[in-house]
């Protein structure tokens, strides 16, 4: 069993963790002749998100537009542009903020067990994929893949290095939470694995979350080095 060490590692809010994220993988800062407040601008930013997983949700990524998304939120298309750029990037920022939901699943499954890192892990997985069965958008990015609306499905597998990235960062300082031994060198491909497989599984589910969930966890027992 791990134990965890004395000084533990700050975490970021959610709130700072996507938006570290979505400024990452966008490769940019906010627009300099943008004037309005940040906490506006975060606030709109994620209405426009919002509204586009609800067209999504509702039609498919292929009826999402600039248009729509303006006339759901009450703002006009040069806003919605200003905030999120062209679709791609919208695109990117909808997983990301997604992604942000399932990352409060992961905490939560480190937080319920702070001395013990294969039953976190275990229970956050598990956690992850309990919500990803039942989550909407989700499904109706994987669930385009039989047909031509695929915009959204790449970012979930092909093109996921941003989704990967912002998970593995947020795992990383949890791990930092625990005495697990792992090499510093090797803790970086180690938690990318784990990212990888575990988004194979939201995807392509072949058990259920507690199977999966043990499986894992199983996995990453067999990685710990604890130094009792």
């Amino acid at each position: 069993m791990s134990t965890r060490t004395t000084t533990r590692t700050t975490r970021p809010t959610r709130s700072e963790a996507a938006a570290t994220a979505v400024t990452s993988a966008n490769g940019q800062a906010a627009p300099a002749e943008q004037t309005v407040p940040a906490t506006v601008t975060t606030a709109m930013r994620e209405r426009i998100v919002e509204a586009a997983a609800e067209l999504t949700v509702e039609g498919g990524w292929s009826s999402v537009t600039m248009g729509r998304i303006a006339e759901r939120v009450g703002v006009s298309r040069q806003t919605v542009y200003n905030e999120v750029g062209g679709k791609a990037e919208l695109a990117e920022s909808l997983v990301l903020w997604e992604l942000g939901h399932f990352l409060e699943a992961v905490n939560a499954g480190f937080d319920a067990h702070p001395d013990d890192l294969p039953t976190a892990a275990r229970d956050a997985v598990r956690r992850v994929l309990e919500r990803a069965a039942d989550n909407p958008l989700l499904r109706a990015a994987v669930s385009a893949s039989e047909g031509a609306d695929t915009g959204l499905l790449p970012l979930l597998t092909t093109d996921s290095a941003s989704l990967s990235a912002a998970a593995a960062v947020v795992i990383e300082l949890r791990l930092g939470d625990y005495d697990h031994g792992i090499e510093g060198h090797r803790l970086g491909g180690m938690v990318d694995t784990i990212v990888r497989l575990v988004v194979s599984h939201v995807i392509r589910p072949s058990g259920t979350p507690a199977e999966s969930a043990e499986l894992i966890a199983w996995l990453v027992e067999r990685t710990v080095d604890p130094r009792d």
